[in-house]
This record gives C-alpha cells, structure tokens and sequence, in this order.
C-alpha cells in the first residue's frame, strides 16, 4: 500500500525537461530552437542588416608600456600592433555607425547595425565605437570551454549566446550587408573563408569584404598563390580589398556597393 501524502512523480512537460531536451536524438530541434531564439530577437529589435566584424579576441588596448620594467622589442612590437588595430576597429565601429543607417531607423527597422562575435578584442573595439555615438551594436557570444564572456559594449539585449558555431555562421551571414576582418587568428580565418565560399559560389552576392592590415594579411594568407596553382580563378581576387586604415575600410566599402536597404539573405 502507498503510503498517504505521496504520489507518482510528476515528468515535466517536455518545454520544461532539461533531461530530455538535451538528448542525442533531439539534437536537430536544439538547432532548430537555437535559431529562432536569435532570428526573434533581433526581430524584436528591428534589424533589418548588419555590417559583422570579426578580428581576434587577443588584440586590446593593453598598458602603457613601463619605463621601469620595458618589455623586450618584440613584445612591444605587439603592444604596439594590438593598440593600433583595437584603435581602428573601434574607429571603424564608430563610421559605420555614424554614416550608413544604425541611427535613422526606417520604418522601424535598422540597417548595417555592427555586429560582432561578442567577445573582446577586436569584437569589443567595434562593439565600443558603435556604442560610443549612442548607435545599437550586437554580439553573437558562443560558448566555449575556456569561457568566453561578452564585452560590455554590447546593446542590452542584443548579446545572443549559442551553443553551435553552425547556428551562429548562419546568423552572422543572413543579414550582413558588409563583412570587415581584422588580423585574427583560426576562428576568424574559419568565418573569413566560410563568406569567400558563399561569394564564390553565389550564394551571397553583392556582399563586400574588407580586410584590414596589409601586412598582415599577406604574410599570413598568400591569396595570389591560390590562384597561381589554380586553386581559385584569377576573378576571385576581386572579390575582396586589403585596406589599411578604418577610413580607407568605409571607402572600399562603398566602392563595392555597400547597401543601405538589403533583403533578408537564404543561406
């Protein structure tokens, strides 16, 4: 006989079973509900487009060098490189801002908002500079081992989490209207070679890409000699500039058709 005062436990309803959520077999509805969850908030705040940047999350403003304890030439090299583009990134934020929409809402909706992937470094800069004429700014965080927490330049409400790269991808490549890459290192060659593909193959057309520091950029990335074995046509060059300050950014930008109204991109 049950004893009195006790029952059968109760089994949550399934929006409400963790447990069951998180099970191998309901892993393409977590996909699913991973982009809804995103697409609808950035629906609720009306963003229509994006100009994403992505750039490493090692580059900061960092310290004043000290006199009494200067470091050797090549970490100051660093330093030095470090301020400079976290510096650019945050300028480049700011134009963008200022100059191609985020500010004048149209019919409610916002375009070329910058977006980032949330961290800090070069997505905080631009993050930053967004933020600081008043202009929202988004960021895509993922969750990482070593945890990665958002910047605080992020919009209140605009700082999305994901748990797949895959979802995220999508989310920086729907809207974007522009893609700016600073030096960064194996994620942002991964989001920089995952656009190109898109462009290469019509997928996402009229979406221009801008690299910044063309220092680093050839020393890192021998483009030419993609094409030279024939690994990439000669015209995929073109699909791309190598820009070396945040101005001469928003100019090639412009060149290659920078949009001020876009249509929700299927990728």
């Amino acid at each position: 006989m049950q004893p009195k005062g006790t029952g059968t436990a109760t089994i949550p309803i399934a929006i409400a079973d963790t447990a069951f959520l998180m099970r191998e077999e309901m892993r393409a509805q977590r996909l699913a509900l991973e982009f809804e969850h995103a697409e609808l908030r950035l629906r609720d705040h009306g963003i229509k487009s994006t100009v994403v940047v992505f750039g490493s999350a090692r580059v900061g403003p960092g310290p004043a060098p000290d006199a009494k304890a200067a470091p050797r030439a090549s970490k100051r090299r660093e330093q030095k490189f470090a301020r400079i583009w976290y510096e650019e990134a945050r300028t480049f934020g700011r134009i963008v801002s200022e100059r191609a929409g985020p500010l004048q809402p149209i019919g409610g909706l916002l375009e070329n908002v910058v977006m980032t992937g949330g961290g800090p470094g070069i997505m905080e800069a631009a993050n930053r500079g967004a933020s600081d004429v008043g202009a929202p700014t988004i960021g895509l965080n993922i969750e990482l081992p070593a945890e990665q927490r958002p910047n605080p330049y992020i919009t209140p409400g605009l700082c999305i989490s994901f748990h797949y790269f895959a979802m995220r991808k999508m989310h920086f490549a729907m809207r974007a209207n522009a893609l700016a890459v600073f030096p960064g290192g194996f994620g942002t060659l991964d989001e920089l070679f995952e656009i190109l593909t898109l462009k290469q193959t019509r997928k996402a057309g009229g979406m221009p890409v801008v690299l910044f520091c063309r220092e680093y950029w050839r020393e890192i990335v021998n483009f030419d000699a993609l094409a030279r074995h024939g690994m990439i046509a000669p015209e995929d060059l073109a699909m791309f500039a190598v820009v070396n300050s945040a101005e001469e950014g928003w100019q090639a930008m412009l060149e290659r058709g920078l949009a001020v109204s876009t249509p929700l991109r299927e990728v």
